[in-house]
């Protein structure tokens, strides 16, 4: 994966800590020299005396902006879990409850997006655990890809950091450790071990598999008093740390963990500046779900509140949306119960894989279709600058605004030939101009882009929503009908979700049976 941004510079001051960043060596730590095994164990001492000084502690700042003034202890107990992999589906996450579908959902986004779009070679009828592993990490490095400001970093619980440098120091050759590190935390990696269980395999378990016969002890006083980061200058050495201590995301904070790297790569005043309210916690205090801002950082890098493109003036302020093309796209229901409008940006993403909002849970779509994303045609354009015009999605307009609307579209605009259009185009002086009078006058040739068929996969991480109460994938086969008019089904939420992307959308499910999202 390439990396763009240079390096920090040597020796400036630690923003978060004021404290003096050591020189930095190949791996970010200092340049050791390993001589023989008579060295290895004085190595492994002066890399966990080197880690002392690296290691910061994460700002109390931090945990206020994610849950607010004060954690519940159920709330935060909802979020220990670390990443693993459903039995019955390899690629898919899973989720125990609920809560973490807002670093879950995108994470899974963003493993599909590379085994679709990066990864021909692979298909979800072979993948392995090594190739899941693989997925997950390049996952989770392109998400702090979007994130970062100057350097990576990486948060862990305090000895991991010093496992974790001991362990590079004395690497060999192949650069894999002969160093491990054993604590109470990965009892549970202990435990899968001698059961014959290959690490690798480790985040195919289920929890109650590695965790057996142990509960958690874990409260968020215990964890933020644990919390460290340490800073990593490329991607490359982001990559090769959690390649060589994958537990981090495995795990019981697993995903804590990555929440928290999210935000201290990003930046605590980064962050501020875009959310429009910074008194507001990402974290909902009482359900426990994350915002819109958090959804927005995980998705884009941008912890903007809103879904709508670019800013809209609001009242005369100005209320942050998505500024550019995601590589993830997003629909919700939320849109047609018009509680927000969700822009183009996210509608058409770079890829054809979208994070799908209920009013109470995140899951993914996605497709092997890869026509879904195509550029737009003149005609596409067109009808998408008409709706805009029409936000309550009645397919017509006031005829008052045709003038609006040809401007926009940069058609001639004219007051004598909008005048002869408004006659041709409502003929009975309703005071209204039908979409498909407006196509058919205008864009009477313009061809569709979109196929009338594809195929649409479904991923919810929750068990208990999924038939059999197994997390794998619901298949259906989609069909774009000629009519634009919605049938609106309200016990259909799913069907209502993808009518916002698609307005004349059918899908036939896999065992007549509709996924949820929920």
């Amino acid at each position: 994966m390439d990396e763009n941004q240079p390096p920090a510079s040597i020796g400036e001051s630690d923003a978060m800590t004021g404290t003096e960043k050591p020189e930095p060596g190949p791996s970010g730590a200092a340049e050791r020299t390993v001589g023989g095994d008579d060295a290895g164990d004085g190595a492994a001492a002066a890399a966990t005396a080197e880690v002392e000084k690296e290691r910061k502690m994460v700002p109390g700042r931090v945990a206020s902006l994610l849950w607010g003034g004060k954690i519940k202890p159920d709330v935060f107990r909802r979020w220990l879990q670390g990443f693993f992999f459903s039995e019955c589906e390899p690629s898919a996450l899973v989720q125990r409850d609920g809560g973490p579908c807002c670093v879950i959902a995108p994470v899974q986004a963003y493993l599909l997006k590379t085994l679709l779009m990066e990864c021909p070679e692979y298909s979800f009828n072979t993948l392995t655990a090594d190739i899941c592993k693989t997925l997950l990490i390049r996952a989770v490095c392109q998400i702090l890809l979007k994130c970062k400001s100057d350097v990576f970093r990486i948060v862990s619980l305090e000895d991991e950091a010093a496992a974790a440098a001991a362990s590079a120091a004395v690497a060999g050759p192949s650069g894999i450790s002969s160093y491990t590190a054993r604590q109470p935390e990965h009892d549970a990696q202990e435990g899968a071990s001698s059961r014959g269980v290959d690490m690798h395999d480790a985040a195919m378990l289920q929890p109650s598999t590695i965790h057996e016969g142990s509960s958690s002890a874990w409260t968020a006083e215990a964890f933020h008093e644990r919390i460290r980061f340490r800073e990593h200058a490329t991607i490359e050495e982001v990559q090769q740390f959690y390649a060589q201590n994958f537990h981090v995301l495995t795990d019981e904070c697993g995903v804590l963990l990555l929440l928290y790297t999210v935000l201290q790569t990003k930046g605590l005043d980064r962050i501020l500046s875009e959310m429009s309210d910074p008194t507001e916690s990402l974290i909902h205090d009482t359900y426990g779900c994350g915002s819109q801002a958090l959804i927005n950082l995980m998705l884009t890098g941008r912890a903007v509140p809103h879904v709508w493109d670019n800013e809209q003036d609001v009242g005369g302020m100005k209320l942050k949306g998505i500024n550019e093309q995601s590589d993830i796209g997003f629909i919700t229901v939320m849109e047609q119960l018009q509680y927000c409008t969700v822009g183009f940006f996210y509608k058409n993403p770079k890829n054809p894989v979208w994070v799908m909002g209920s009013d109470t849970h995140l899951t993914v779509l996605f497709s092997h279709e890869k026509q879904l994303v195509s550029p737009e045609t003149p005609g596409e354009i067109a009808r998408r600058v008409f709706r805009q015009f029409d936000p309550d999605g009645n397919n017509f307009i006031p005829t008052h605004i045709l003038q609006d609307v040809l401007c926009t579209l940069e058609l001639v605009s004219e007051p004598e030939y909008v005048e002869l259009m408004r006659s041709r185009l409502d003929p009975e002086n309703l005071g209204i101009i039908l979409l498909n009078a407006f196509m058919n006058e205008f864009y009477p040739d313009d061809k569709r882009s979109t196929p009338d068929t594809f195929d649409l996969v479904h991923y919810n991480g929750i068990p208990n929503s999924n038939y059999g109460n197994a997390v794998q994938y619901s298949r259906g086969q989609a069909v774009l009908l000629e009519s634009d008019v919605r049938m609106c089904n309200p016990s259909d939420s799913m069907l209502t979700c993808l009518q916002t992307k698609w307005p004349n959308i059918e899908v036939n499910w896999a065992g007549n049976r509709t996924p949820s999202l929920n």
